[in-house]
């Protein structure tokens, strides 16, 4: 990495919104904007969050901080195009995504060689990001596409929670995340490889609308992660799945609710 890879335009990817068309200092405006939701999203989550934190896994407020941190990646690299904000970019989704893997898969899907030890799966993990992380430099055009491939282990495994959940709002939320997942992949394969045919119907945007989808459809995919978590490791806790402001409407934000007791709170 040299000091050209921090000069704009550095990057070989370039999406298909018009560069510099509404400011002289962004280069891609709507791309860059239309990551306000990973900024304003996470510090509420983080909130609703609190009890989860404190009596079940406190690396769950990680999650939450990558996410913020996967959004000031994306809005700089768009608004600059260089080479230091596309790998920040890409490799911040692959770490959030490991993390959150990492750290909430249920054991039941561990592989038989890590023996149900969440310790060896998050040392592997830990090795194949750092290994996916140096490769990243090698053909960093490629990178987005090997990205799109996390899509699938994620989508298998909740599938296969979905097919053995009782809760139905649970899987409500589960085919829901996985309808908006399929929406916000079909604006980016149109972006990126139909630019020409959006482009001549004055409409470059849908990487933009990527964006919007993907926290939509990602942060919920977390949330159902850490409900298996507990459900699978922490029973007692009784979770429960919640939505903000109102727990009758579903298309709210939703959160996992502990039910610990005084016991509960006291064996902590």
């Amino acid at each position: 990495m040299t000091w050209e890879h921090l000069e704009r335009g550095s990057s070989p990817v370039d999406w298909c919104e018009g560069n510099y068309l509404v400011s002289q200092d962004i280069a891609e405006f709507v791309n860059t904007i239309s990551n306000v939701l990973f900024l304003l999203g996470p510090p509420f989550l983080i909130y609703l969050f609190k009890d989860y934190g404190r009596f079940i896994q406190p690396a769950i407020h990680l999650i939450w901080v990558l996410l913020i941190v996967v959004g000031l990646s994306s809005a700089y690299f768009h608004a600059t195009l260089s080479l230091l904000g596309q790998l920040l970019d890409e490799l911040t989704i692959l770490w959030v995504f490991m993390a959150t893997l990492s750290l909430f898969c249920p054991r039941r899907h561990f592989p038989r060689i890590f023996k149900r030890s969440r310790k060896r799966f998050c040392l592997s993990m830990t090795v194949f990001s750092i290994v996916a992380t140096a490769l990243s430099f090698c053909h960093p055009a490629i990178n987005a596409f090997a990205l799109m491939f996390l899509a699938v282990p994620a989508t298998y495994l909740l599938y296969k929670e979905l097919k053995i959940v009782q809760d139905q709002r649970v899987y409500r939320l589960g085919v829901r995340n996985t309808t908006i997942l399929i929406m916000a992949i079909v604006c980016w394969i149109n972006d990126r490889m139909f630019c020409d045919t959006w482009s001549s119907m004055n409409f470059p945007y849908l990487h933009g609308f990527w964006h919007i989808l993907i926290f939509i459809s990602a942060y919920p995919a977390c949330v159902l992660f850490a409900y298996f978590f507990v459900n699978d490791e922490r029973p007692e806790s009784r979770p429960t799945l919640k939505y903000w402001p109102r727990n009758d409407f579903e298309l709210g934000i939703p959160y996992v609710s502990i039910n610990y007791d005084k016991k509960f709170d006291d064996s902590i």
